[in-house]
């Protein structure tokens, strides 16, 4: 997982097995709005195996805040992953 930080933008990308499971957890955590739609947006999308986010916010506070939920979710999603095994093609 690589972690890039600017002020109030963030970017991280994160290597899954496979690109179907990078599209899965793509479709997992994409739907998920944040619950302050102002003042923060959150891009998500997949490149081969590597699930890409990036965060805009006015204030750290609120990029911290939705980036530790979606940390939240995504090791939850990654718990599913490993619990129910590879996807059948």
């Amino acid at each position: 997982m690589l972690l890039v930080a600017t002020p109030n933008i963030c970017e991280l990308r994160i290597p899954f097995p496979s690109s179907s499971l990078a599209q899965i957890a793509l479709s997992s955590l994409d739907p998920k709005p944040e619950p302050r739609k102002e003042g923060i947006s959150k891009e998500l999308d997949v490149t081969e195996d590597i699930l890409h986010v990036r965060w805009r916010a006015d204030e750290a506070r609120i990029l911290r805040v939705s980036i530790s939920s979606f940390l939240k979710h995504l090791s939850l999603v990654v718990e599913t992953m490993d619990l129910f095994g590879s996807p059948v093609a």
